[in-house]
């Protein structure tokens, strides 16, 4: 090679010295560590977030369905720093102001006699402490769970999860029974109609209590919403009919809320949508944005009042700790003072709905559209008439290709989506602008382009 024809190999670009720490120190969930690339976050702000290069994102995962008040939120800010000052932890026997308004203001949403909180680092403890909780009650050991959930990664939590990533942790936590819960466009019980759907699935439900034997249940535990498992609404009647169910067989209802509450479908729970009442509520997520992380129990009183006289069966050294519920009191009185629960069921019915709607109309990838509040799937297809899914279940590496090309497309037009199996949906904070949220709207729609190429027209 001459001199006039030789060339420099192309430099990569310098990594910072946050990205060589992660990629040579931080396991990443979820994640085979070699494939993956991170971005490294500067700064966030509303409903957006910048890598350390300036590149701006559109957060319409809010992060993990968490971020219901966008980044930095002052008030949430502001309560940490104040209560930092104050009393930055103490152990969970003693009582604080904090901890203690949090529980109170948790109670007064909360539907029914729910009034009474334990609390927990997060969601998936939540889920644990309810089923130790829903066992002691009844004395009963089998615990029934759905397909097509996701209770959390802790040993119990990812028992009792209906999606693959329980698999690697099989066996797991005895006595849990999975059934199939509704879900009318890819219904397992060939119903034609959401009534059909509700009916059958009911009636499922009732022959595996009758084969498991009812009087062997402790708990029926269920997302109210289903939420990363494709954000799947229960058609009217059924989670009443569940109800019923564990009334006559004396079984406790733990709605998990982790994702689907407070104000996610614009109610303070998503139970709420159908006024049923449950016996237990699993939260965490919304409950403080996770600002702090903060999750729980809240429990009826009836439940509760037998703890008054023997031991409640649960502690952790950071149970209600006071940075994380001073987070959770200024949330919620934020939720309160901005009307965020009724502005989520607004801009649901009003924008995004609508605009989904409309979406599949012009996209022949998309399936379905569903959901509630600010809590929306597209669910995409290969072929609308078979509803073949744009990739297949579970699937990974070139398999994933056609969402994988989505997820870069929808990225490059400055929007960060929640990708799902072969769905994207469409959690954005319940405080973002009117505009923002249009704008992210029609990025997803151009970027919709991409499914569309792998789908018959």
């Amino acid at each position: 090679m001459t001199a006039a024809t030789e060339t420099a190999a192309p430099q990569a670009p310098e990594r910072s010295a946050t990205w060589r720490d992660d990629r040579r120190h931080v396991l990443h969930s979820w994640s085979a560590q070699a494939q993956i690339d991170p971005v490294v976050v500067a700064g966030a702000q509303g409903a957006w977030f910048w890598d350390e290069n300036g590149t701006r994102w559109l957060d319409f995962s809010s992060q993990l369905v968490n971020v219901n008040l966008g980044h930095q939120h002052p008030a949430l800010v502001e309560a940490i720093r104040e209560q930092a000052a104050t009393l930055c932890t103490i152990a969970p026997y003693h009582a604080n102001a904090a901890t203690a308004q949090a529980a109170r203001m948790i109670a007064e949403v909360a539907p029914g006699d729910l009034d009474r909180v334990f609390f927990t680092n997060g969601g998936a403890e939540a889920v644990e402490n309810a089923v130790r909780i829903a066992r002691q009650h009844t004395g009963r050991h089998k615990l029934l769970a759905m397909y097509r959930s996701y209770h959390g990664a802790t040993a119990g939590a990812i028992t009792l999860t209906g999606d693959p990533r329980r698999w690697n942790a099989e066996p797991g936590l005895p006595g849990v029974v999975r059934f199939w819960g509704p879900y009318a466009y890819r219904s397992a019980f060939y119903a034609q109609t959401p009534a059909q759907e509700c009916e059958r699935a009911l009636a499922h439900l009732q022959q595996t209590l009758e084969l498991e034997g009812a009087h062997t249940v402790a708990a029926i535990l269920l997302e109210s919403v289903v939420g990363g498992n494709g954000i799947l609404v229960p058609p009217d009647g059924y989670l009443r009919g569940v109800r019923e169910l564990c009334d006559r067989h004396g079984i406790v209802l733990i709605a998990d809320e982790v994702m689907a509450g407070f104000g996610r479908c614009g109610e303070w729970f998503a139970i709420d949508h159908w006024g049923v009442v449950p016996d237990l509520i699993t939260f965490a997520k919304g409950v403080n944005c996770g600002y702090v992380p903060l999750g729980g129990v809240i429990v009826s009183e009836r439940i509760a009042q037998a703890y008054q006289q023997r031991p409640f069966p649960g502690g952790l050294t950071y149970s209600g700790h006071p940075l994380a519920c001073a987070a959770a009191v200024a949330c919620i009185g934020v939720y309160r003072s901005e009307g965020l629960i009724e502005r989520a069921r607004r801009i649901g019915a009003d924008i995004i709905g609508p605009a989904l709607a409309a979406m599949a109309e012009r996209h022949p990838s998309i399936g379905e559209v569903r959901g509630l509040g600010a809590f929306w799937a597209i669910e995409l297809v290969r072929d609308r008439a078979s509803r073949e899914p744009l990739v297949p279940f579970n699937a990974g590496g070139a398999a994933n290709a056609a969402m994988a090309e989505l997820v870069a497309a929808c990225k490059r037009g400055g929007v960060w989506p929640f990708a799902a199996g072969n769905r994207l949906h469409i959690v954005p904070p319940l405080n973002i602008g009117e505009d923002e949220l249009r704008h992210g709207l029609t990025v997803i729609d151009e970027a919709l382009a991409v499914a569309d190429r792998y789908a018959a027209d």
